[in-house]
């Protein structure tokens, strides 16, 4: 499974793989992980052919990115592409922390409290903490991590603070990471971003990003990573009682994502390793960022990226309606 193929984000040359690390997981997301149990991912993820890792100083109120750090330390630099996000500055907490942060979703005791920053400083300030936490002297890409409600000054200050940091041959790439399309397409639009992460918005489950993010990315030579192929659990394992973006899955949409998984299931293959193929067909999609929080997700992932779904399967899912016509589809390299 080495033999990940990689695409370049935009105009500025940074490299991805198609399948990318999200780290969010060894940031303790809602449950607490061992440093071994970390490291043991990220090597995992290293043997599988994985050559690009996201993170962020919110995950896990900066452990995720001491933790993936550590467990890059002695890869060869110019070997991985490594993004991580600014907007969020970590303030400590004075005194011995008092509980847990598991109101932001984080198994960690809350040492420190998130102060939303997306002006000029605040941004070098976040990147200057981040390269502290990885103990490296550069970064690859740099998104605008939530700016939703943020918007002006994220336009008016943080993005051409990153455009500087660019310029300054400080970061490789530079874009902003959201749950939505509307202001990632204003992003597409309006700035000089390489690239945009978009959560949840281009899945089996929902093509919203098909409307005006995804044509705009295209028409201006913007890269597109796309996470949450999952839609945080439904299209992994659907079953009663799992997630949609982050609440339980609508009766409608579990009825769907089983029809798609029985439908996956008669054509030899399953509904994950589908989920994660679906958003690479579009021209704009540079790859696919999967969480994980083990050596065994990183390894499944990576086997569910490498397996075949057959073309049936997409003339089916069309064919029934639960996929429109019009959204690109993968081919079999045989076809």
């Amino acid at each position: 499974m080495s033999g990940i193929a990689r695409r370049t984000l935009g105009p500025g040359g940074v490299e991805v793989t198609e399948l990318s690390f999200g780290a969010a997981g060894i940031g303790n997301l809602y449950a607490p992980v061992t440093d071994e149990e970390a490291a043991a991912a990220v090597d995992a993820a290293w043997d599988a052919g994985i050559r690009c890792f996201d993170t962020a100083p919110h995950y896990g109120m900066g452990l995720s990115e001491r933790r993936l750090g550590e467990a890059l330390r002695a890869r060869p630099r110019d070997a991985y592409a490594l993004s991580t996000k600014a907007g969020r500055i970590l303030e400590p907490v004075a005194g011995r922390p008092v509980g847990d942060d598991l109101a932001n979703g984080f198994a960690v005791p809350a040492t420190h409290r998130r102060v939303w920053d997306f002006s000029a400083d605040g941004v070098r300030r976040s990147l200057e903490d981040s390269l502290t936490r990885l103990g490296l002297d550069r970064v690859d890409i740099v998104y605008l991590h939530d700016p939703d409600d943020h918007a002006e000054q994220a336009f008016r200050e943080g993005y051409p603070a990153l455009e500087r940091l660019r310029a300054e041959g400080v970061v490789g790439a530079i874009g902003a990471g959201m749950n939505q399309t509307a202001m990632l397409t204003r992003f597409v639009r309006d700035t000089d971003v390489d690239a945009v992460l978009c959560a949840g918005r281009y899945t089996l489950l929902d093509q919203s990003a098909l409307a005006d993010l995804l044509p705009a990315a295209q028409q201006h030579g913007t890269s597109v990573v796309m996470g949450g192929v999952f839609n945080s659990g439904l299209l992994a394992d659907p079953r009663p009682g799992a997630t949609y973006d982050y609440a339980t899955a609508p009766a409608g949409l579990l009825d769907r994502a089983l029809r798609l998984k029985a439908m996956a299931e008669r054509h030899g293959t399953t509904l994950r390793a589908a989920a994660i193929a679906f958003p690479l067909a579009h021209p704009s999609v540079a790859g696919v960022l999967v969480g994980a929080r083990s050596a065994y997700e990183v390894r499944d992932a990576a086997e569910q990226f490498a397996r075949a779904v057959p073309d049936a399967f997409w003339q089916d899912a069309r064919a029934e309606g639960l996929l429109p016509a019009e959204v690109p589809v993968p081919r079999e390299e045989s076809a």
